[in-house]
C-alpha cells in the first residue's frame, strides 16, 4: 500500500527591508513589497496543507524603514523579524547584507526570531562550529515525511564587509560544506527530502554551463546543483533574478528576485512505498505581487515604525543652489553630473585624500532638489558604505578605470549607447561604474575592452604607472567589492567609520547650504 503526499515550499529572498509597497523617494505605490508578498502566503496556507516557508537571506538592510531600525531605534523590535514572525516562517538563511550594521544588530534580529537562522559554512573561526546555531531545520510532514533545509551563504562576505562586523567569523566553501552536510542529512538524519537554500546565485549560464563570471566563489549555485549528491531543491538568491521552472542537474531551483516582487514556490509531490518517502514529482513557479492588496497584519505591524521612519525622512538639512537633478542616469556615466561631483568631494574634504572615485548606484537616483531633506540623502546613497583611503599604485588606478570603461558596450556612434552584459546580466550592476574626481581622464568607448583610458593625468602630467597615490572610496570596493581585485590587500591609510549617508547629511548641515558644481575633469567619447 502507498501513501501519497505534497509538500509546498515557498521562498522569500532579498527583501532588503521593502516590507511596504511603496517607493521611498515620494512614497509613490509600488507592486512589491514584504505585504503583499505575505498575503500570497497567507493564500497558500489556506490552499495547502504541508506547507514550508523560508526566507534566504538580505532581509534586514536596504531602506530607510531598515536604516532608521538600525540607527535611531534598534531599542524596538525589529520590524522585519515582527512581519516574519506574524507570518509564521519555518526558517532564514543569514546573506551578506545582514552583517552591514554590525554582529551587535544581526546577532539581536537573530534572538528576536521565533525561527532559526541556518547557516552551516559561516562558522566560528576558533572552534568551526556554525555560528548562529544548527545549520539545519528538520520537519515532519505526513506524520513520518522527513524534510531537511540546509541553510548556506555565499563565502565571498569577506571581500565586502567591514573587518570589526565580522570578527570571528569563518565563511567555508558553499560547496564542500553543502557536500558534507547534505551526507549527514541523508545519511544521519534519513532526511527523505533535501532542500538547500543558499543566499547565493549561479556563476554558470543556466541553459548551457559555461561560466557567466569569475569564478570567484561568490556564486555557487550551478556547482551546487552538480557536484553534490542528495539535493532535492535548490533556493537561492543574492542576484536578485527571477528564476523558476527550470532543472539544473535534474534539482529545481527558484529565485524570486528582489524587495518582494515574487514569491518562490516550489511543490514537491512524494508516495510512500516500502517504508520510504520518493519525490514522484516536482516543479517550480514564481507568484507575482502585482495586483496583490497588501495584507493588513503586517501593515498594521509596520505602522508605528514607518511613522517615525517617515518623519525622520522629512527633516531638512539644507538648501541646494544650483540643480543635481538626476533626469537620465546613462547621462550621467557618460558626462559629469553635479551631484557624483558633489560626493566625490565630500569624500576627498572629509577623508583628506587627493583622489575620490564613487557610483551612482541604480537607474531611480534622482538626485537633490532645492531643499534637501534626510529622505533624499538615503534615496541617493542606497548603502551602509563606509569610506577607506588606499595607498594604489597609478597602474591600479588605470586597471579600475578600464574595468569600469567595460561598462558599455564597444560603441561606433550609432543608435543608443548599451551597457555591457557583463553588468546587466544576470542582474544590474550600476554600482559598478566608477567615476573619479582628483584626476582628469577620457575613455574611449568604440575602442576594444581593455584599451579604453586614452588620457590618464593627475596634477597636469600623466599618471606614472609605479608611483603611489591615496585614493578614497566606499569600503565595498576597497575591498576589490565588483570584480575591482587591484583594490584587493592594499595598504588602508585611513578609515572612516561613519555611514556615507550619515557623512553626507552632517556635511550639508554644517553649511546649510551647498552648491552645484561642475569642474569636468573626465569624460566618455567615441570616434
Amino acid at each position: 500500500m502507498s501513501t501519497c503526499l505534497t509538500i509546498t515550499i515557498l521562498e522569500t529572498s532579498d527583501i532588503h527591508g521593502n516590507m511596504l509597497p511603496i517607493q521611498y523617494a515620494n512614497n509613490d505605490p509600488t507592486e512589491s513589497g514584504f505585504a503583499k508578498i505575505a498575503a500570497l502566503i497567507k493564500e497558500e496556507r489556506r490552499k495547502e496543507a504541508a506547507v514550508l516557508v523560508i526566507d534566504n537571506g538580505d532581509l534586514i538592510q536596504g531602506t530607510p524603514l531598515a536604516y532608521h531600525h538600525a540607527k535611531l531605534n534598534r531599542e524596538q523590535p525589529n520590524p522585519m523579524i515582527q512581519a516574519l514572525n506574524e507570518l509564521g516562517y519555518d526558517a532564514g538563511v543569514i546573506g551578506n547584507h545582514e552583517f552591514n550594521y554590525g554582529i551587535e544588530l544581526l546577532n539581536k534580529a537573530v534572538s528576536e526570531s521565533r525561527f532559526p537562522w541556518l547557516s552551516a559554512n559561516i562558522v566560528n573561526a576558533s572552534t568551526g562550529e556554525p555560528y548562529f546555531g544548527k545549520p539545519y531545520l528538520i520537519k515532519t510532514y505526513g506524520g513520518d515525511c522527513k524534510v531537511a533545509v540546509l541553510g548556506l551563504t555565499t563565502q565571498y562576505i569577506p571581500n565586502w564587509e567591514k573587518a570589526e562586523h565580522i570578527a570571528g567569523l569563518r565563511f567555508d566553501d558553499a560547496v564542500d560544506t553543502g557536500r558534507r552536510w547534505v551526507r549527514y542529512l541523508r545519511e544521519t538524519e534519513r532526511a527523505d527530502v533535501v532542500i538547500v537554500s543558499y543566499h547565493g546565485g549561479f556563476e554558470r549560464h543556466l541553459d548551457t554551463g559555461e561560466i557567466a563570471e569569475p569564478l570567484t566563489g561568490e556564486n555557487q549555485g550551478y556547482a551546487l546543483c552538480c557536484e553534490v549528491e542528495g539535493i532535492d531543491v535548490l533556493l537561492t538568491g543574492h542576484q536578485h533574478r527571477m528564476l523558476a521552472g527550470k532543472e539544473i542537474g535534474g534539482v529545481p531551483i527558484v529565485q524570486p528576485g528582489y524587495a518582494g516582487a515574487c514569491l518562490g514556490k516550489v511543490q514537491l509531490t512524494l508516495r510512500k512505498t516500502d517504508g520510504r518517502y520518493r519525490i514522484t514529482s516536482k516543479y517550480s513557479e514564481l507568484l507575482s505581487a502585482k495586483g496583490v492588496e497588501p495584507d493588513r497584519t503586517v501593515l498594521s505591524l509596520m505602522r508605528p515604525h514607518e511613522e517615525q521612519t517617515q518623519i525622520w525622512l522629512d527633516q531638512p538639512i539644507g538648501r541646494l543652489i544650483g540643480d543635481m537633478r538626476i533626469t537620465d542616469p546613462m547621462q550621467v556615466r557618460l558626462q559629469e553630473h553635479p551631484l557624483i561631483e558633489f560626493i566625490n568631494k565630500v569624500q576627498m574634504e572629509l577623508s583628506g585624500a587627493p583622489i575620490s572615485n564613487t557610483a551612482l548606484f541604480d537607474n531611480v537616483s534622482p538626485g537633490f532638489p532645492e531643499q534637501i531633506t534626510m529622505r533624499d540623502i538615503v534615496t541617493n546613497y542606497i548603502y551602509p558604505n563606509t569610506l577607506q583611503v588606499i595607498r594604489v599604485t597609478g597602474q591600479d588606478i588605470k586597471d579600475a578605470l578600464e574595468r569600469s570603461a567595460s561598462y558599455f558596450e564597444r560603441y561606433d556612434g550609432n543608435g543608443p549607447i548599451k551597457v555591457s552584459p557583463d553588468f546587466s546580466d544576470p542582474k544590474p550592476q550600476h554600482y559598478n561604474y566608477d567615476m573619479w574626481e582628483g584626476i582628469e581622464y577620457r575613455i574611449n568607448i568604440s575602442r576594444p575592452v581593455g584599451e579604453r583610458v586614452v588620457k590618464l593625468n593627475y596634477q597636469g602630467r600623466p599618471v606614472d604607472p609605479l608611483a603611489e597615490y591615496d585614493v578614497v572610496m566606499n569600503n565595498y570596493r576597497a575591498g576589490g567589492g565588483g570584480n575591482y581585485l587591484m583594490f584587493q590587500g592594499k595598504p588602508v591609510i585611513k578609515d572612516i567609520p561613519t555611514d556615507m549617508a550619515e557623512l553626507l547629511a552632517g556635511y550639508i548641515m554644517e553649511r546649510g547650504t551647498i552648491e552645484a558644481t561642475l569642474n569636468r575633469n573626465w569624460e566618455v567619447v567615441w570616434d
